[in-house]
C-alpha cells in the first residue's frame, strides 16, 4: 500500500507477474528494501520539481531535527536539473546546508569535469551556501591523498560517527549501471572500512577520482537516483528487476534505516514491468 495523496496510484506495468520476479520481491523485502520508490514522471521537465520538492522537504525536516541539512551531490545532467529548479524558488535559504560530493574527478576547479567547479558555476555561486558549508577534495594531492584527505574532511563534518550520516545523498546511474565512481567488477565493490577510497583506474575518463564507499552510501537517511532518458532504460530493468545479487553497483545501493527513491522519466522506464507511482506534475514526495 502506498500511503499519502490520492494523486499517487500505483501502475501495474505487467497482467501478470512471473515467478521468478514475485521471488525477487521476496528476496527485496527480506533484504530491506520494502521502502523503495520508484517514481516515473512523464518527462524530466515534470521530474525535475519534484526533486527540488523531496530536498527542501528534507532539508525542512533536518533543519528541524538537528540544526542543519547535510547533502551529498553527483555530477552529471542532476547539476543543471537542481541548479535550475532549486534557483527558481522565490525563498529558498541554503545558511544551514552542508554539501559534499558523492564522487570527484581528480582535476582542477576550473576543469569542466570538475564536479565541483560546474556547481559552483550554477549553484553555489547564485545561493546563500557559505564556503565552510562546501566540503570539496584537495585536487593538488595525488589521488590517494586526495582521498585521505577528504576522509578527514568528512569526519570533522560528522564527527562521533564512524561513517557520515548524510540527510539526503542524490545519485546517478551510467549506461553500465555504476553509481558514484563504483564500477561493475572493480575492486572498490568490496571496500567496507574506508569512507572515501581513491580510484587511479576509472573506465570512464578522467581516470583519477575519488568516491564514497558504500558503507557511506547505504548509512544515508535518504537516497534518490535520478535517472532519465532512453538509453538507461535496459541497464534500469536489469537494476530494479534483475534479481538479489546483482553486478550492477547501483544496484547494491539499500540504505540500512533510510528511504530509497528512484526519480525517472517514461523513456528510462520504458522496459520496466514491476509496479511503479506516476503521482503526476507538482508531486510531492
Amino acid at each position: 500500500m502506498i500511503k499519502g495523496s490520492s494523486a499517487f496510484r500505483l501502475i501495474n506495468l505487467s497482467t501478470e507477474i512471473p515467478h521468478d520476479r514475485l521471488l525477487f520481491r521476496f528476496l527485496c523485502a527480506s533484504a530491506g528494501m520494502t521502502g523503495r520508490r520508484i517514481v516515473v514522471f512523464a518527462s524530466s521537465a515534470e521530474l525535475g520539481p519534484a526533486l527540488t520538492h523531496l530536498v527542501t522537504s528534507r532539508a525542512e525536516k533536518a533543519i528541524t531535527s538537528h540544526g542543519r541539512f547535510t547533502l551529498g551531490l553527483s555530477g552529471g545532467s542532476l547539476v543543471s536539473m537542481l541548479s535550475k529548479e532549486l534557483l527558481a524558488l522565490p525563498q529558498l535559504d541554503c545558511s544551514k546546508w552542508v554539501v559534499g560530493f558523492c564522487d570527484e574527478r581528480l582535476v582542477s576547479f576550473s576543469d569542466p569535469e570538475s564536479t565541483y567547479g560546474v556547481y559552483k558555476s550554477q549553484l553555489f555561486s547564485k545561493i546563500n551556501i557559505p564556503d565552510s558549508g562546501i566540503l570539496t577534495i584537495d585536487s593538488s594531492l595525488p589521488v590517494t591523498e586526495c582521498a585521505e584527505d577528504y576522509t578527514r574532511k568528512l569526519k570533522e563534518a560528522f564527527p562521533g560517527e564512524d561513517f557520515p550520516v548524510f540527510d539526503l545523498l542524490l545519485l546517478g546511474m551510467g549506461p553500465d549501471g555504476h553509481t558514484c565512481s563504483l564500477f561493475p567488477d572493480h575492486p572498490l565493490l568490496k571496500e567496507r572500512k574506508k569512507i572515501v577510497a581513491p580510484i587511479s583506474d576509472s573506465p570512464k575518463p578522467p581516470p583519477q577520482r575519488v568516491t564514497m564507499t558504500f558503507p557511506v552510501v547505504n548509512s544515508a537517511r535518504c537516497v534518490a537516483f535520478i535517472s532519465t532518458g532512453g538509453s538507461k532504460a535496459t541497464v534500469l530493468k536489469e537494476v530494479l528487476e534483475g534479481g538479489k545479487v546483482s553486478p550492477y553497483p547501483a544496484a547494491r545501493v539499500v540504505p540500512t534505516n533510510g528511504e530509497l527513491f528512484w526519480l525517472i522519466d517514461d523513456p528510462a522506464a520504458a522496459a520496466l514491468t514491476i509496479q511503479v507511482e506516476r503521482p503526476g506534475a507538482g508531486a510531492k514526495l
